[in-house]
């Protein structure tokens, strides 16, 4: 019964309502292509100990912010839960995935499957890398003068993560596991001996591992170095083209005002003198999963650590 009183509604209105609801729907999907706006969306750290992306992120919005004036307008979000690589790749997959753009070390693989932006997003830094070891260790890593020296060490990495591709074709063992979080866990256990981190991402996760994990330490004398770009990735479809190609355009603006440079050294620069480069001793490891379409000899793209240039901040 009617509280107050009742209109009688013909049996065709709710059908209008299910139409007009369901064209609601489809101008809202639609509404970002067709008013020239572009909605991307990326993952969430797998992690919310996980800081390794706020630099990305970052440059991606400023690379959205120098083209809006060409391209138009855009929004960035972020997933609504957490991911494993395993679960973006799944969802990039997928035509009506909840995610359309992530940042990865680059493959042979994963650019067949997914749309590279190839220019790398962290300068090359990825190629760089030091170890997290335990603390009562750290003698017999300073013992060691070569990569035969070093292939007696378990190396610890993620699931599914590019370094394990290229550690395993040089000869080393290793130990892969299925949590960012519980890495930390497994090289405090001697599940493996070493955890090969960038030169970033091994200062920052010391920092915030440490109290929970007090053994583990930097290792100060070693640097390996593999060819390793960070791209961002989008779908091989209308759309990731599009995005893609704007996302290009940005960058390459960064790279020649200098902003890219001047956020990598906001972002990396105290922690490029921490980890003192210029005492350790380089091992260079061959990357057989390198695309050919590598923009290797774009230098105005590549950080050398070995000579390093930190520009000096503006009073």
């Amino acid at each position: 019964m009617c509280m107050n009183p009742c209109i009688a509604k013909p049996r065709w209105h709710s059908s209008l309502v299910v139409i007009a609801t369901t064209l609601t729907a489809l101008i809202t999907l639609a509404t970002p292509i067709a008013r020239g706006e572009t909605l991307l969306i990326h993952p969430r750290a797998e992690s919310n100990s996980d800081t390794r992306y706020q630099y990305d992120w970052t440059v991606l919005r400023t690379a959205m912010d120098k083209t809006r004036a060409s391209f138009g307008p855009y929004e960035i979000r972020e997933s609504e839960q957490q991911m494993a690589p395993s679960r973006v790749e799944y969802e990039m997959a997928s035509a009506d995935g909840s995610l359309n753009i992530f940042v990865r070390s680059s493959t042979v693989d994963l650019e067949k499957r997914f749309l590279p932006v190839r220019i790398p997003v962290d300068r090359g830094m990825l190629s760089y890398r030091i170890l997290l070891v335990r603390n009562a260790d750290l003698p017999k890593f300073a013992a060691v003068q070569n990569l035969n020296d070093l292939r007696t060490f378990r190396i610890g990495q993620g699931k599914g993560w590019a370094d394990v591709g290229i550690l395993k074709s040089a000869g080393f063992q290793v130990i892969e596991g299925d949590s960012y979080d519980g890495l930390f866990s497994m090289l405090t256990a001697e599940r493996f001996d070493a955890f090969s981190r960038s030169i970033d991402e091994a200062l920052r996760e010391y920092e915030k591992q440490h109290d929970s994990h007090p053994t583990i330490a930097v290792e100060p004398t070693l640097l390996l170095h593999y060819p390793l770009p960070r791209y961002f990735f989008l779908r091989r479809n209308a759309q990731g083209e599009q995005f893609a190609k704007r996302i290009e355009n940005g960058l390459e603006m960064m790279v020649r005002d200098g902003s890219l440079a001047a956020l990598f050294f906001q972002f990396k620069g105290d922690l490029i003198k921490q980890a003192g480069l210029g005492k350790r001793r380089v091992l260079n490891i061959p990357n057989p999963l390198l695309p050919p379409e590598t923009p290797l000899a774009r230098s105005e793209l590549w950080y050398d650590p070995l000579e390093p240039s930190l520009p000096t901040k503006k009073k």
